[in-house]
């Protein structure tokens, strides 16, 4: 390691090779050998840093886009599972997913609405209720998901529900979700 450093520190201080081979007896010449070492060891860690970064961004971008269909459906996959607590967990990556009309009608088709619908209908607690009703409220921002839940059954299914929630914030949700469909109806009449 030293004899590549030597000659790094060679390359990059442009300095004589013979220089840094030959060792001088006094002792200014030892602490100047070593802290043009110690530079050269610096710059090296360095440079192998921002090759792994480099290296690191570059895989980043080739990967990446390919994970956003795979983890739609590991999170309507998840809506399947008994456990509740999966359940929510599902609910909430996909309510974060559904930010366009192309990524809402991509849960729509792999039947994330159809789930987040009997995920609300077999609910037994607020917090899963409020999770099913905040994914449903993000999918139903596309008109065309908003028609999909409709068919689904989503209004039936809300009015079935109790009125009294012990969370404020699903009952938003819910009230939310009501009045986007009482506005779709009354533009499917006209």
């Amino acid at each position: 390691m030293r004899a590549l450093t030597a000659r790094v520190a060679t390359y990059l201080c442009r300095r004589k090779p013979g220089y840094l081979q030959s060792r001088c007896s006094s002792s200014y010449n030892g602490k100047d050998e070593l802290a043009l070492e110690q530079e050269a060891e610096r710059k090296i860690g360095w440079l192998l840093k921002l090759f792994f970064a480099g290296t690191a961004t570059f895989v980043g971008y080739q990967i990446f886009p390919y994970l956003g269909d795979n983890l739609i459906q590991q999170s309507v996959s998840l809506l399947h599972v008994k456990d509740p607590l999966f359940k929510r967990m599902g609910a909430s990556r996909l309510s974060r997913f559904a930010i366009d009309d192309e990524r809402r009608m991509k849960i729509v088709e792999m039947g994330g609405a159809q789930e987040l619908v009997n995920m609300l209908s077999t609910a037994k607690d607020d917090r899963t209720r409020k999770e099913a009703l905040k994914a449903l409220a993000a999918l139903s921002n596309s008109v065309e998901a908003a028609g999909i839940l409709h068919q689904a059954g989503l209004t039936s299914v809300m009015r079935s529900m109790a009125d009294s929630f012990e969370d404020a914030e699903a009952e938003k949700y819910r009230s939310g979700l009501l009045k986007r469909f009482q506005d779709l109806r009354y533009d499917d009449s006209s």
